[in-house]
């Protein structure tokens, strides 16, 4: 975890930023830092659970994390949104995952394993898992699309993608690239980034959109796909 996050947070809060959230692995949640994420204006957390049992995949398990969550319940002033995913484990414990994040009271998701290009490879047990976790959970906008249930049926869910402009992904060296998944695709460092970059990359097409499963670039690109988008690539 980056030693200056608070004050990372307290500088976009100070920005006035929409909404200034964070996504953790969760296993350096302790009650003094969930305070002092509070203290310093953090406004969302998202995590993400491979299943309940760790296995040669994953730690990022249930069990390992049980204490932390109910830290995150006792302390947090902000809200906190755990995703299941479908994929890592076997398909029985994300269903576990979901019950006890919803106990909890906590905003429950699924999510789907992706591989190293954003592309979905799950087996037909994990599409069925699929389908009776999403049965089972309310309805929120952001899902509407209904784009994971075209993909999990093996149909293309085209959008205009709109990262690099609504959605910035910035790596560990400050470089903005599209997505977590294009890293070699495109990037260029946050400093030398300007309002030219944002109006391009908004209008720039991105060939791997119809088959992406990638919720943060979807979401962010939700309001504007009533806007056009010519059909060419990043030079």
């Amino acid at each position: 975890m980056h030693p200056d996050l608070p004050r990372i947070i307290r500088t976009c809060r100070d920005l006035r930023f929409y909404r200034t959230s964070m996504i953790s692995n969760g296993f350096f949640l302790q009650p003094e830092l969930i305070q002092t994420l509070n203290k310093a204006g953090l406004q969302r957390m998202q995590l993400s659970i491979d299943g309940v049992q760790a296995n040669e995949t994953t730690q990022k398990v249930l069990n390992n994390l049980k204490k932390r969550l109910q830290w995150l319940r006792d302390h947090a002033r902000f809200e906190v949104v755990i995703s299941a995913v479908i994929g890592a484990c076997p398909p029985e414990e994300a269903d576990e995952v979901v019950s006890f994040v919803r106990q909890l009271g906590f905003g429950a998701r699924v999510l789907l394993v992706h591989d190293s290009q954003g592309q979905l490879r799950l087996s037909s047990e994990d599409l069925k898992a699929f389908e009776n976790i999403v049965d089972k959970l309310p309805r929120r906008w952001p899902e509407f699309s209904g784009y994971r249930r075209e993909l999990v049926r093996g149909r293309p869910a085209p959008f205009k993608c709109r990262s690099g402009s609504r959605y910035l992904y910035v790596d560990e060296y400050g470089n903005v690239n599209w997505c977590s998944q294009t890293r070699n695709v495109w990037s260029k460092p946050l400093l030398d980034y300007t309002l030219n970059d944002l109006q391009e990359q908004f209008y720039n097409y991105k060939t791997c959109n119809a088959t992406c499963t990638l919720n943060c670039s979807r979401s962010a690109s939700l309001f504007d796909n009533w806007r056009r988008q010519p059909a060419v690539t990043a030079s």
